[in-house]
């Protein structure tokens, strides 16, 4: 297995949730990949797990034994040194938060001094610590307070109080890591205790970016505080490729509608203008993107209902339809088109909300989900209203849809050596500013019918020069013309044009085929 499969098996295997370790950083900090704990820490770590997990399950649980067992990962599986953990009436008062608008203080359990002073000579903390009961979700209300924040957010607002960049909360079963830097999007990320003991590897990377190696044996560039602080200049690179994939989904989109024309005779795109077509196919894309981010930050009511998981969400359709494809198929995918209808459904929710008994969803209107805004994305025409005119969607197959999800939410990232690795996108680490950077990215584009076939190059500093097949043709003739012609057209050097020339067409990367219907401009 290579190292850079070896890191994203591990974090699969993680709930991640905001910006985190980029595979850049992990490849430079573990390059052999992750170490290997002593044998002897991990049959220790399984006898004080299953003593708590027993106890945790009888009718009258001890609270000793659960902090029993989250002081031993701490002092004895992580090995954080006595002498600088802090406990109970130990913990400096410094690093309490009050919350003046919910009238109530944050406390940490347990602090992780660092091993050296401040400038002033007083303590600075490298790492804070908080559990609760182990009934307690970590992403759910406090049961009895009246601030109605979960342990994860409590955590976030202690950090950026307190000016400690890195936190840990549990209740004995998950065990998260807050990144949460004044002025910074805060990062979540979940091991699961069980699973340490079914899947070693999640322990070792637990225990790697936790254990005492990283906070006092390793160099300042190498502590979990830096990695992180690295893995954010990766961020652009995660723009840049979203932006891409969102552009040739877009691509894709438009040639399937231009093929449900055909197969409405013409009816469906008749009267609309090309760059009507491409605004309807921008708009579906920005509403999957809003989406996505309101379902991942949690911000639509109703949203974590069963009703809505199962009939509405977009995060939901995406893992139906990608398990379909891993069993059957992408292919089977192709004869089935009730993802589309679904999709459809979602944004009129959105839009005009619902007031069933087993479903009340507030209308958030606005014009990007308006149904009468791209009438012919539900296959409806002229001046018809969405409440009365029923619609009749155009054939958009599952595998299409999949494919826009898929651009949305999977990545294809490099990686250091030449390659790419897939890497899913959490919509909690996107700020407005990159969202925006997308969308800009795709205002100075169009659409346009191809009246002849044309190719899609990949160019450099991101560009896609479009240039008609028969342009090409004449150009080939003469090879010393050819190069210097793809040069000028695509900005990249004459020695890549000539190394790639010499390499079979085979990448679609490298060289898509646009034939006939529609295709975007600059």
């Amino acid at each position: 297995m290579s190292i850079a499969r070896h890191h994203n098996e591990w974090i699969s295997l993680t709930e991640v949730s905001g910006p985190f370790l980029s595979l850049p950083v992990l490849l430079r900090v573990f390059p052999q990949g992750l170490p290997t704990p002593q044998s002897g820490v991990r049959v220790e770590l399984r006898l004080a797990f299953e003593e708590w997990d027993t106890d945790r399950q009888s009718k009258a649980s001890d609270p000793n034994i659960h902090r029993a067992w989250v002081r031993h990962v701490l002092r004895s599986a992580l090995e954080w040194p006595a002498e600088l953990l802090r406990e109970g009436h130990e913990v400096p008062s410094a690093f309490n938060v009050r919350i003046e608008s919910q009238n109530e203080m944050l406390r940490p359990d347990w602090v992780l001094m660092d091993s050296e002073s401040t400038a002033d000579g007083g303590e600075r903390a490298r790492l804070l610590v908080q559990f609760y009961p182990a009934e307690q979700g970590l992403e759910k209300p406090v049961a009895g307070r009246f601030w109605k924040a979960s342990p994860a957010s409590r955590m976030a607002d202690l950090l950026r109080g307190s000016d400690v960049k890195l936190g840990l909360v549990t209740n004995g079963e998950q065990w998260m890591i807050v990144h949460a830097p004044r002025g910074e999007t805060a990062s979540y990320v979940s091991w699961f205790a069980p699973l340490w003991l079914d899947e070693p590897l999640t322990w070792r990377a637990f225990a790697a970016l936790l254990g005492t190696e990283r906070f006092f044996g390793v160099p300042e560039t190498e502590t979990l505080e830096r990695l992180f602080l690295d893995s954010l200049s990766d961020q652009q690179e995660v723009t840049d490729e979203l932006g891409r994939q969102v552009r040739q989904a877009l691509e894709v989109l438009v040639a399937r509608f231009d093929e449900a024309d055909a197969e409405s005779g013409g009816v469906l795109l008749r009267g609309i203008a090309p760059r009507e077509v491409y605004e309807g196919a921008l708009a579906v894309m920005m509403r999957l993107v809003f989406l996505f981010c309101a379902e991942e930050n949690k911000l639509l009511l109703q949203s974590e209902s069963e009703i809505y998981e199962t009939n509405y969400s977009v995060s939901s359709l995406r893992a139906g339809l990608h398990e379909v494809a891993d069993q059957s198929g992408e292919e089977l995918l192709s004869y089935y088109y009730d993802a589309w209808d679904r999709l459809l459904a979602t944004f009129r929710l959105l839009y005009g909300g619902a007031a069933h008994d087993e479903l009340r969803f507030p209308a958030y209107g606005g014009a990007l989900f308006n149904p009468d805004r791209w009438r012919w994305l539900e296959g409806r025409s002229g001046d018809s209203d969405w409440k009365s005119t029923p619609a009749a969607p155009p054939e958009i197959d599952n595998r299409t849809v999949l494919h826009l999800l898929e651009a949305l939410q999977v990545l294809q990232v490099k990686i250091p050596g030449g390659g790419r690795q897939s890497r899913v996108l959490s919509f909690r680490a996107l700020d407005i500013e990159q969202i925006g950077h997308v969308y800009e990215g795709l205002l100075d584009h169009t659409a346009k019918r191809a009246q002849e076939p044309y190719l899609s190059l990949t160019g450099a500093g991101g560009l896609e020069p479009e240039i008609a097949l028969s342009a090409l043709e004449r150009e080939y003739s003469d090879a010393t013309k050819f190069v210097k012609f793809l040069t000028v057209e695509t900005g990249r050097s004459t020695k890549s044009i000539e190394g790639a020339l010499k390499e079979p067409f085979e990448d679609e990367g490298a060289l898509r085929r646009v034939c006939g219907g529609w295709h975007s401009r600059h």
